[in-house]
């Protein structure tokens, strides 16, 4: 077992990034996520990896496009700003199913907005930032070791479902330097792209339904077409209405029907509380602060913490919020996740605790809202 020593979220994300197998990054500088650009810098070569400093955000997705479509893992980072430039590389890379890992490490928006505070204000744009309907998947990890693994399962997840993966840290999560035993090679799995067992067939894109493609790389041997328009299982532009909604429905469905084993979550102090927090990133962390404390006042407060932000986690909210009297959604921003609580647990007593000045919510102040709905 590795010894401890002390390492930010970034830097996590890094050695996630190595660990699954990841060997080229393209990214352009910017703050919070900065330091994963430095690490990838550094450490990629060591490994036969390659860095390249793109001239911007778009450039840099573009390149990640071209390295995953020759056969590479690949990651590129940013912050909101970043993250709207990348978005219609983005809708390219869902549609030609391209795996690939964004790191979007949260900060306070609009625009430039705050660069060097935190929020959680992209929560809905990596669900719908890219235009169309299309399949998404999104982790949000909270404490070390949760980096370290989610950054890995985002790569396992992006190469299994031959899709974009979305990992969303906040500044917060990103900054915090705070020990951990890297976890040993036993302890995780990697997942690697699987390919066709003979290279005798241009339908790349043929499957059954719910189920990824199984196509071959650029350069194995194939006149292979990968196209941002809609496509036939040739991967030829089509605009059939048929073939249309069949790819349109088998993108979608190759997420959905594996959704359960997709989707993590943990909760604390659950079973019998009274009232149950939502929280997620950052958040998560001050409220199983907040929960500790106010069981140690009699309180019983519990916390769900989603590991999986999309597909949101339906089956385990409603269980966890059976029974509750109250839920309290604790968000750095102005109402998002809430309204998808919301929509969940319909006519369930639900409180936000919100906030989006760029300071983050803390544990004593989740305490005086969570006494303050108990006393109503």
């Amino acid at each position: 077992m590795s010894s401890k020593e002390i390492y930010s979220g970034n830097e996590l994300v890094v050695k996630g990034a190595i660990a699954a197998g990841c060997r080229f990054f393209a990214g352009y500088p910017i703050t919070p996520s900065s330091e994963v650009a430095e690490g990838m810098a550094k450490t990629l070569p060591k490994h036969g990896g390659v860095f390249v400093q793109m001239e911007d955000e778009i450039a840099s997705i573009g390149a990640i496009i071209g390295a995953s479509l020759s056969g590479k893992k690949v990651l590129t980072a940013t912050s909101g700003p970043g993250f709207s430039l990348k978005q219609e590389n983005l809708g390219a890379a869902m549609m030609a199913e391209v795996p690939l890992v964004i790191l979007n490490v949260m900060r306070g928006g609009p625009s430039t907005g705050l660069p060097t505070r935190p929020a959680q204000s992209d929560v809905m744009q990596a669900r719908w930032g890219t235009h169309g309907d299309h399949p998404v998947i999104v982790l949000t990890p909270a404490f070390p070791k949760e980096i370290f693994l989610s950054t890995v399962e985002a790569f396992n997840l992006s190469e299994r479902f031959m899709t974009p993966v979305i990992l969303l840290l906040d500044e917060v999560i990103a900054h915090a330097h705070e020990p951990l035993a890297v976890p040993e090679p036993t302890e995780y799995e990697v997942v690697n792209r699987k390919y066709p067992e003979k290279l005798d067939s241009l339908e790349i894109y043929k499957r059954e339904m719910g189920e990824p493609p199984i196509r071959p790389d650029f350069f194995m041997g194939l006149p292979i077409h990968i196209d941002s328009l809609e496509h036939s299982d040739y991967g030829t532009p089509t605009t059939h209405p048929e073939v249309v909604e069949l790819h349109q429905r088998r993108r979608l469905a190759k997420v959905e029907k594996y959704k359960d084993e997709i989707i993590k979550v943990k909760t604390y102090e659950e079973e019998d509380a009274e009232i149950l927090i939502f929280a997620y990133g950052s958040m998560a962390r001050a409220s199983l602060d907040a929960v500790r404390e106010l069981r140690k006042m009699g309180i019983k407060a519990g916390l769900f913490q989603p590991l999986t932000l999309w597909p949101f986690p339906e089956k385990a909210l409603e269980k966890a919020a059976q029974g509750k009297k109250k839920i309290l959604v604790v968000e750095m921003n102005w109402g998002q996740m809430i309204y998808e609580v919301e929509r969940v647990l319909k006519d369930r007593n639900i409180e936000g605790l919100l906030r989006m000045n760029g300071y983050a919510i803390t544990p004593v102040e989740i305490i005086n809202r969570v006494k303050e709905l108990t006393h109503a």
